[in-house]
C-alpha cells in the first residue's frame, strides 16, 4: 500500500469528534488490537501527559530533554499542523512515509482480521489506529522511552493503555464539554484517569475544582504527587528581570531566560517557547525529568538545560519575520478560552502599540464567542475563515458568535484567500496574527511555505 493510500484510508475513518459521543471510546477494544500486535505498548517505558492546555508544549520540552540526555526518544502528539507524520517522532525526526505506509498496513490488516473473527465489533477509529501505529513504530525502532500526549480526556483515551513511569497533568479548563463534562471538576476526573495506583503524578496547582479532583485521586490510589512549583520562576509584575526581549530577524519576541536550581545545581533556562504561560509547561517538564532521573534515566542538570534550549514546538507563538512587501506573521494555536487568554497576554507584551490583523477560524464545537471576546478587541480587523475540515465553523457562524465584539470582521472562503486579504490590509509594516484552530494555523503555514 502506498503512503498516499494509507493516509487516505486513515482519513476515510472519519474524525471521532465530528460525531456525538459514541461506542468508539472504549479501551477494551484498543487492548484487543494491541494484544493481536503482540503488545508493542509494553516494549518501552513511557510518560503519559494529559491536560486541556500545555500538554503538547510539555511533551515537546520533555522529549527534547530526554534526547539531550542521550536517550532514543519517541514522541507522540496530536493533532498535526501540516502532515500526519508530525504526530509520530523519534529523536525529533518524524516517521517516514515508507514506515507509515508499512505500519498502517500491518495495523489495518490486523484490525480487519479481528473484525472478521468477531474479536472486535467494528474497525478501530482514526485515533486508535494512529496510536497503534505509533506504538508499533516505537517498539520496532527500540526507543528507550516514549512521551505520549493524550488526545482528549485521559480515562478512555487510546493512549491510556500503557503503564506510565510518570503521569503528568497540565492545566485544566473547559473544552470538549460534549465529551468530557460541563464543569472543570468533571473534566478533571477524565484527565485524572491517567493516574495509576501507587504511581507518580506530576502537576501544578490550578483551579480549585481541578485541584480537589487530582488531589483526591492521588489519595484514593495511593499515588505519589510531585509538585512542579519549585521550577516555576517568579512571574509577578515586579519580576521583569526574568523576561528578556530578544530581537529575532525583524520580529521582537518575548523570550524567557532565568536561573533555576535543578537537582542541586543552578542552570540557565533559555526557552524558545514564548509567553509566560509556557513557564508552567517547562516547570512540569523539568519536574518530570527529575523524577525519571531518580528512576535511573541518565538525566543531569546540564542535559535539562540543553534540552529546554533545543525544544521546538511549531505553531505556538511562532514568528515569521517581514520579508519584502509581506508583513510579519504570528502563528499561534488558541482553540479555547484559556489558550486565547495566553495569546492575548503574549501579544500585548510583544506588540503593545502595533495594529494587528487577525486571520481566525475555529471548530464549531468550540467556545467561539468567548474566544472572540478575549482576542478580537486587540485587532484592528479580523478576517474570519474556515479550514478544510468538516468540523469547521463558517465565517458567518464566527461572525454571529462574535456579535458582541465591536471589531470589524470580514469573510474569506478559505485560508489562502484570508491570507491574501490580510497581507493587503496589513502592508509590509503590519502584523498578521493567524490563530484559532490548529487546522487554520497548519493550513496557513502550508500556504506560506513555513517548515514544520
Amino acid at each position: 500500500m502506498s503512503y498516499e493510500t494509507a493516509v487516505a484510508r486513515m482519513y476515510a475513518l472519519g474524525h471521532e469528534l465530528t460525531q456525538t459521543p459514541s461506542h468508539k471510546f472504549d479501551l477494551a477494544h484498543m487492548r484487543v488490537l494491541l494484544e493481536a500486535l503482540n503488545h508493542p505498548e509494553r516494549k518501552s517505558p513511557g510518560v503519559l501527559i494529559a491536560g486541556t492546555n500545555g500538554k503538547g508544549s510539555t511533551a515537546a520540552t520533555l522529549a527534547s530533554i530526554l534526547r539531550a540526555s542521550g536517550l532514543r526518544t519517541g514522541l507522540y502528539t496530536s493533532p498535526h499542523l501540516v502532515r500526519i507524520n508530525e504526530r509520530i517522532r523519534i529523536n525529533d525526526s518524524e516517521i517516514s512515509d515508507e514506515d507509515f505506509a508499512l505500519l498502517h498496513d500491518v495495523v489495518d490488516r490486523t484490525a480487519e482480521r479481528l473484525v472478521e473473527e468477531g474479536e472486535l465489533p467494528w474497525h478501530p477509529s482514526f485515533f486508535e489506529m494512529l496510536t497503534a501505529i505509533a506504538f508499533e513504530y516505537f517498539a520496532q525502532s527500540r526507543v528507550e522511552i516514549a512521551v505520549l500526549e493524550v488526545g482528549m480526556g485521559g480515562r478512555l483515551d487510546a493512549t491510556n493503555v500503557i503503564e506510565p513511569r510518570v503521569s503528568v497533568i497540565t492545566d485544566i479548563s473547559l473544552d470538549h464539554q460534549k465529551f468530557l463534562g460541563n464543569t472543570v471538576a468533571e473534566i478533571a476526573r477524565e484527565k485524572a484517569g491517567i493516574i495509576r495506583p501507587g504511581g507518580v503524578v506530576v502537576t501544578l496547582p490550578q483551579q480549585p475544582q481541578a485541584n480537589d479532583v487530582i488531589g483526591n485521586t492521588i489519595l484514593e490510589l495511593g499515588a505519589q504527587g510531585v509538585s512542579a512549583v519549585p521550577y516555576v520562576p517568579p512571574v509577578s509584575p515586579g519580576s521583569d528581570e526574568y523576561l528578556t526581549r530578544t530581537p529575532e530577524s525583524a520580529a521582537e519576541r518575548l523570550a524567557s531566560r532565568y536561573p533555576l536550581q535543578v537537582m542541586g545545581k543552578q542552570i540557565l533556562v533559555e526557552t524558545p517557547l514564548v509567553g509566560r504561560h509556557q513557564l508552567r509547561n517547562i516547570a512540569l517538564a523539568i519536574a518530570t525529568a527529575e523524577v525519571l532521573s531518580h528512576q535511573g534515566f541518565p538525566i543531569t542538570p546540564e542535559t535539562i538545560e540543553r534540552g529546554i534550549r533545543e525544544t521546538r514546538w511549531p505553531g505556538r507563538f511562532e514568528v515569521m519575520a517581514a520579508q519584502g512587501t509581506a508583513p510579519e506573521y504570528v502563528f499561534d494555536v488558541a482553540h479555547n478560552p484559556a489558550g486565547a487568554w495566553a495569546l492575548r497576554s503574549t501579544l500585548s507584551a510583544c506588540y503593545e502599540d502595533s495594529p494587528l490583523t487577525f486571520v481566525f477560524g475555529a471548530m464549531r464545537d468550540k467556545a467561539i464567542g468567548e474566544i472572540a471576546e478575549i482576542l478580537f478587541p486587540l485587532a484592528a480587523r479580523v478576517i474570519a475563515t474556515r479550514a478544510d475540515n468538516p468540523r469547521s465553523a463558517t465565517p458567518d457562524e464566527i461572525r454571529e458568535a462574535a456579535a458582541r465584539t465591536a471589531t470589524d470582521i470580514e469573510d474569506a472562503i478559505d485560508v489562502a484567500s484570508a491570507l491574501d486579504r490580510a497581507r493587503s490590509l496589513a502592508g509590509p509594516r503590519g502584523i498578521v496574527v493567524i490563530t484559532g484552530s490548529i487546522y487554520i494555523v497548519g493550513e496557513a503555514m502550508r500556504v506560506l511555505g513555513v517548515r514544520v
